[in-house]
């Protein structure tokens, strides 16, 4: 039974639409200033649009709070440490957040392809409920999340955007629900944590460091507790969204017209453009396929030459490298491709701000010592029976300050593996349990929820209001498949 009336976003009659913005340019989303219907999902949408600042200023916040965690807490949380911590952390991140922006812009440059353009219009187009919605956006992003967690960001915050076109649907719940079926990403096949320790020779590889061996995927992402709680939260959770979706009176629906004036001005400003049907030597220089021939060549010979070499395998570098070729491919031609990067640029504003923030916090946490203070408190109380799931727990803590999969492994690994290791417990439990953490705190941690929201073009306060559902009820099924799943 659909809770809401079908049609297109261009005849919402009814709807109620606040003023409010996004803060994003181009892009308006409208915002209640009070609680649409009761409920506790509607209560927590309230409470997230009320409490939870800016990302950026929470960020901030979280820097003060850690920094008082490690006055207090940490074994070196003296004031020159974590000043200098704080310093080094926040520079050493920088390579890292160029990597996730161009994660982000050449994924971007991908769905922006007009091929691609028309097989998310033609998946939008079977969509005319919001239960379609979910019983489209949930496996579609599910899948593309556990295949590379990269795709899986953008897959779902366009596809959302596509269905909020053309249909009467709540636009923070969908891409809620998008963000929802991405969280499955750190038990795929792009879990840092499971990679590193299926690859021989990682520099994240603690299992082979300590006992020689790896870790094949066969025993960790393959492996029924971790493969079942994974499909069993994208089905829940696409049966829960179902039902969470607001009433028609209390819809409040995507809207484009300010981005269409907005998109329309960028192109008229842009000094890059030119006109149309120029023949200068540089308009046929930028419309020839021959620029695009040459990155490609160059790239798959790099990928086949690797691969024959040392055997497939992706880190975030090879996913950008693919990523770029893909979108070149598409693009067909230099400037299309360029074009297709400026508008995805427009979107990483707020990546840039946070992230060398988060860097900052990363670097007091493991300088202090007080990460591997919180993942030892948990660690003293395990027995062989109860590691993983106390290596689960501390994880839930130090994601929501660590958001990084590999840098949150660095810290905590070198803890909980010695811990299995003497204790005689599963080293795959332990190890996936930190990355199932992942999955859970990252809907309350809206580190990797700024670039979906920066695309789909959406206050991220009232999409947390929806993901602290997906929080909850995730935590308790992977703490279930850890305890009961051997």
């Amino acid at each position: 039974m659909e809770k809401t009336d079908t049609g297109s976003h261009a005849g919402m009659a009814g709807v109620v639409h606040p003023a409010g913005t996004t803060g994003i340019p181009g892009v308006t989303e409208n915002r209640p200033e009070k609680p649409r219907g009761r409920g506790v999902v509607a209560g927590l949408v309230y409470v997230f649009e009320q409490v939870m600042p800016d990302p950026f200023v929470l960020s901030l916040g979280l820097t003060f709070v850690v920094i008082v965690l490690a006055a207090l807490l940490a074994p070196h949380g003296t004031l020159p440490v974590i000043l200098t911590s704080w310093y080094d952390g926040t520079f050493h991140i920088l390579g890292f957040a160029l990597q996730m922006i161009l994660i982000l812009a050449t994924g971007y440059a991908i769905a922006d392809a007009p091929i691609v353009q028309r097989g998310l219009r033609a998946l939008a187009s079977r969509v005319t409920s919001p239960t379609r919605a979910a019983l489209l956006v949930f496996p579609v992003v599910g899948v593309a999340a556990w295949l590379n967690w990269g795709l899986g960001l953008i897959v779902g915050a366009l596809l959302s955007r596509e269905i909020a076109r053309r249909v009467k649907v709540d636009f923070a719940w969908l891409v809620a629900g998008s963000y929802s079926a991405w969280s499955v990403c750190n038990s795929g096949l792009s879990s840092s944590i499971a990679l590193s320790q299926a690859s021989h020779g990682n520099a994240l590889n603690l299992v082979e460091k300590a006992t020689g061996h790896v870790v094949p995927l066969t025993d960790t992402v393959f492996a029924p507790f971790v493969f079942v709680p994974t499909v069993l939260v994208v089905v829940v959770m696409t049966a829960i969204f179902i039902r969470m979706h607001p009433k028609a009176e209390h819809v409040v629906a995507f809207s484009e017209s300010r981005e269409a004036g907005a998109n329309a001005a960028d192109d008229n400003g842009d000094p890059h453009a030119r006109a149309a049907g120029t023949s200068s030597v540089a308009a046929r220089m930028e419309r020839s396929m021959l620029g695009t021939l040459l990155l490609l060549a160059l790239g798959i010979g790099y990928l086949a030459m690797t691969w024959h070499a040392k055997g497939f395998e992706l880190d975030i570098n090879t996913t950008i490298l693919i990523f770029l070729l893909a979108g070149l491919a598409l693009q067909r031609t230099p400037i299309a491709y360029a074009d297709a990067i400026r508008r995805a640029a427009r979107q990483t504003g707020s990546m840039l701000l946070q992230y060398p923030v988060y860097g900052g916090i990363m670097g007091i946490m493991t300088g202090t010592g007080l990460a591997p203070a919180i993942a030892k408190t948990f660690v003293a109380v395990a027995t062989p029976a109860t590691l993983a799931l106390w290596s689960y727990l501390s994880s839930l803590i130090i994601t929501l300050l660590i958001p990084s999969a590999g840098g949150h492994w660095a810290v905590q690994g070198p803890f909980v593996l010695p811990a299995a290791l003497a204790l005689h417990a599963s080293v795959a439990h332990t190890a996936m349990g930190v990355a199932m953490a992942e999955n859970v705190s990252n809907m309350l941690q809206p580190f990797w929820a700024v670039p979906v929201v920066a695309i789909a073009g959406i206050r991220i306060q009232r999409v947390m209001g929806y993901t602290a559902v997906t929080f909850a009820v995730s935590l308790v099924i992977y703490a279930a498949a850890l305890w009961l799943i051997p």
